[in-house]
Order: structure tokens, then sequence, then C-alpha cells
């Protein structure tokens, strides 16, 4: 399912907790939303109040692991309503198999990148034209599970201003900076971005289903 405007984050995380409830229950099939929303940060559990160096933004409680993390226009986010119950209980598994899939995707855009152990989680390009070791974190992971079901997901910098996050240390991180598509020289349409991701998703996790975005809302089966 996309969404063509921007999505405000209490709304768009109101409606991934309903979905992943009726998930839970049955009562929903698995769902992946792709949207954007406005110029926002958003905290998680282990958020540093230092680590919030402007309030240019609203800050949101995303309920989820980690620190601190921008959204907002060109970046492409992907909430991931996955049944680990059908899919292993394996919490790891999961978040190497959404690794993989933002590096598959970035592979097919011929962008090299890699993942990284925390506390570097997230989706890394080295940058040896900052220097020898430098590298940017081009997206950022964070997945949360309650009975078994996932939301939250992934956030992948297409043509984000990049200026944005100078308001905050993205996830708490500061030897390293941030990138996007543009940033790279890679200049590509979010469509085209979201046909990969969808061909990359499909063959790490199988295949998708077409939905609209009212899907979320009345609890259709939007993958």
């Amino acid at each position: 399912m996309i969404s063509t405007e921007p999505v405000p984050y209490p709304a768009a995380l109101a409606a991934m907790k309903a979905r992943a409830a009726a998930i839970a229950t049955g009562e929903a099939e698995e769902a992946v939303w792709l949207l954007e929303h406005p110029p926002l940060y958003t905290a998680g559990t282990s958020a540093r109040p230092e680590d919030l160096l402007s309030d240019r933004f609203e800050v949101f409680d995303a309920g989820r692991g980690g620190q601190y993390t921008y959204h907002g226009p060109g970046q492409r986010v992907a909430y991931l309503m996955l049944n680990l119950i059908q899919r292993g209980r394996d919490i790891r598994c999961l978040v190497q198999g959404l690794e993989a899939w933002v590096v598959d995707t970035l592979a097919a855009h011929n962008i090299a990148a890699e993942s990284r152990p925390a506390p570097r989680i997230g989706i890394w390009v080295k940058r040896p034209d900052k220097g020898v070791l430098a590298e940017d974190k081009i997206a950022a992971i964070g997945v949360r599970v309650s009975k078994w079901v996932t939301f939250h997901g992934i956030s992948l910098n297409i043509a984000p201003d990049l200026g944005h996050y100078d308001g905050i240390v993205p996830c708490g991180i500061t030897d390293g900076g941030v990138t996007s598509f543009e940033d790279l020289g890679h200049l590509v349409s979010m469509p085209e971005v979201d046909s990969v991701l969808r061909r990359t998703f499909e063959a790490r996790f199988g295949p998708t289903v077409t939905a609209s975005e009212h899907g979320m809302v009345r609890g259709d089966v939007p993958h």
C-alpha cells in the first residue's frame, strides 16, 4: 500500500498499532505501508535529551527502540506489519532480512551499502571522498514486536533535505554522517524506488498484492 500524500506521524502510529492488533487476533492480514511524513523527529525508548539539538520540528514518541531520528519529504518510509508466528518467531532473522532488503534495493541502483552491528544499526555507505574510514548512513531500521506482530520498519533517504538532520544526533552516532540517493549523485523518483523495494521485498519475504490506502483504515488486506 502506498500513500500519495504525507501522513501525520500520530495517524500513522495509530493505524500501525490497530493493524498489528488485528493481525495478532487473526482479523487482518500482514501489511507493508509505503509513505512519507511531514518534517519531524521521533524519539525511541533510548533517546537522550542532549541528542535533541533543536526544536525546529515537532518531536514524537515513537514507542520503538533506538534514539532520535528524522522523517520528512523525500524519504521513503516503509512500515511493516508482519506475523512472526507464521515467519518463525525469530526477531534477529527479521532484522537481518530487513537489512538485506535495503542493501538489495540499493545494489539495484548501483549503490554499494552494508549493515553494521549495534550501536551502528542501519545501512551505511562508505565515503572515501570524506576520509579513509568515513561512512554515511542512508537508511535507518527500527522495529517493535507485540504479540509476535511487527510494526515500525525502515526509512530510506531518496532526496530529503539533509540539513534537517542538524537538529538531532541521528541514532546517537557522532562519528558518521547521513546521505541519500541524491547526495550520492543518483537521481531517481520515488515510484522507481518503490518498484525496486517491492521486487526485492518479494525475493526475501514472499509475494505481495496491491491494496488501496483506505485498506489500512478499514482493516482490509494491504500488502
